[in-house]
């Protein structure tokens, strides 16, 4: 694994446990198919949560949630409706009650201290 690949999976980590203290499950990570990769699939009560993640160390120029540019909100709600056919609707035969919500955790690592997490519901 390289440096980047661990950062991402750090910055992974980190927004799982917060959905997870938010309350939700988080049923995927990592899911992927030919058009793309979801990063966190969750239950949120009756909703599903498709999830991206950002994370960036300081001294970027960018902040984590400036990542998830409009082309990109389109490809996850493209990966969120396959994902929904063939994860969720496999199973259980229908949507889930509560729909579809795409979030994003923006996760901003300073030089020192404590990661700073950033959870936007219905972002993208």
């Amino acid at each position: 694994m390289n440096a980047r690949e661990a950062l991402g999976r750090y910055g992974e980590d980190l927004a799982a446990r917060r959905l997870r203290a938010a309350g939700m499950a988080v049923l995927e990570r990592n899911w992927r198919c030919a058009a793309g990769e979801i990063d966190i699939v969750a239950r949120d009560r009756d909703a599903l949560v498709v999830c991206e993640v950002k994370t960036r160390r300081a001294g970027g120029w960018e902040h984590p949630m400036a990542a998830v540019t409009p082309a990109k909100a389109a490809r996850l709600r493209r990966l969120a409706s396959r994902w929904l056919t063939e994860r969720w609707i496999a199973r259980y035969g229908r949507p889930p009650t509560g729909g579809v919500r795409l979030d994003v955790v923006g996760i901003w690592l300073p030089d020192r201290g404590a990661p700073l997490v950033e959870h936007v519901r219905g972002a993208a």
